[in-house]
């Protein structure tokens, strides 16, 4: 490795996301194995500007792999923003003899990290921690498996009351933008019908649904929906029209909420973590700069920042497929081709975009 970096700072930044602490962990001792400084950085770009930071070796992050959240906290920094709050952070990081940054966030946080490498030229790798799967240029992102999972067991729960009280319940998930968790929970969780941004299902053909999946014999129901869907102005909404228009239907809504961005993470996301972080340090010290860390095919590779911000995760057609598939539809038509499937609708819909 040509080393010209002696010292490296890390800071988390945005919504946290499970995964986050491991991450850190692998950084800072993936520093001490090359014999590299490293300085953690508190309260994300904050901490950069009050100057924030302290410097690290392998007994500061023990006993954090297996901890959801992130020990050098996170928070949002309009300063940040200004030319002057920019300055003032690359200041403090030259103060501190500090030459190279891994920034452990979403695209808010690499669109922050990619300007100011601009602005001083100063070498800067992102690793993504976002629990909603949606940077492109990566299979998987930090915290995303651990939320899966959390959604799943929520649901698991809500199902067994459903079933108890003939109920139709309809699940939020997070997902404003994309609708990765809804997409794979539903599945997971064998729900009925999943509601996702990148497909406005209709509320009729939402109805209508419904209404087949009751004549089938299904006394209870679990509908997903990701907060970004555009089905309805809010699940509330969603849940009324269905109340007003199928009275047999007894609908309950349940918004899993805050708790996706939490808990311990998932062994997937420890490692994924932990190979991250190695990766990072070490692209910074072979003198990459102003990419992220990316998975593909259970590779680990480096991808511009610039393409990772302006570029959107595209959602897994063939799930969209296994889908309909396993969804009530199916149960009730004898033809190959059930219904005009969403997958097939959305292949049009990118055909005349």
């Amino acid at each position: 490795m040509t080393n010209k970096i002696k010292n490296i700072g890390v800071l988390t930044s945005g919504g946290d996301s499970p995964g986050m602490n491991a991450a850190v962990r692998a950084v800072v001792r993936t520093c001490v194995f090359h014999n590299v400084g490293c300085y953690g950085i508190y309260q994300g770009y904050q901490g950069l500007i009050d100057n924030n930071m302290e410097s690290m070796n392998a007994r500061s992050v023990k006993d954090i792999i297996n901890k959801g959240g992130t020990i050098l906290k996170s928070a949002r920094c309009l300063e940040f923003r200004t030319t002057e709050g920019r300055k003032t952070a690359h200041e403090n990081l030259i103060k501190n003899n500090i030459d190279g940054l891994v920034v452990v966030g979403g695209d808010g946080s690499f669109t922050g990290a990619m300007i100011f490498q601009k602005e001083f030229n100063f070498p800067v790798i992102g690793i993504p921690g976002t629990i909603d799967n949606d940077i492109q240029g990566t299979r998987f992102t930090l915290g995303y498996d651990t939320a899966l999972n959390t959604v799943i067991d929520a649901i698991d729960k809500i199902r067994d009351t459903a079933s108890s009280h003939n109920r139709l319940f309809i699940v939020e998930v997070m997902g404003r933008d994309a609708g990765h968790i809804a997409l794979n929970a539903g599945i997971g969780a064998g729900a009925e019908e999943i509601l996702i941004p990148e497909e406005n299902m209709g509320l009729d053909r939402l109805l209508e649904s419904l209404k087949r999946s009751e004549k089938s014999g299904k006394s209870s129901s679990i509908v997903v929906v990701a907060e970004g869907d555009k089905t309805g102005e809010n699940v509330f909404e969603i849940a009324s029209y269905i109340e007003n228009n199928l009275p047999y239907y007894e609908v309950r809504v349940s918004v899993v909420g805050h708790m996706q961005w939490g808990g311990t993470p998932s062994c997937f996301d420890r490692v994924l973590a932990s190979r991250m972080g190695v990766f990072a340090v070490e692209s910074l010290l072979e003198n990459n700069s102003n990419k992220m860390v990316g998975i593909i095919d259970e590779t680990l590779k480096l991808f511009p920042l610039e393409e990772a911000i302006k570029g959107k995760s595209q959602i897994n057609e063939n799930l969209i497929r296994v889908s309909d598939i396993l969804s009530i539809y199916c149960l009730l038509y004898t033809s190959p081709s059930p219904r005009d499937s969403r997958a097939s609708r959305m292949q049009a819909s990118a055909v005349k975009k």
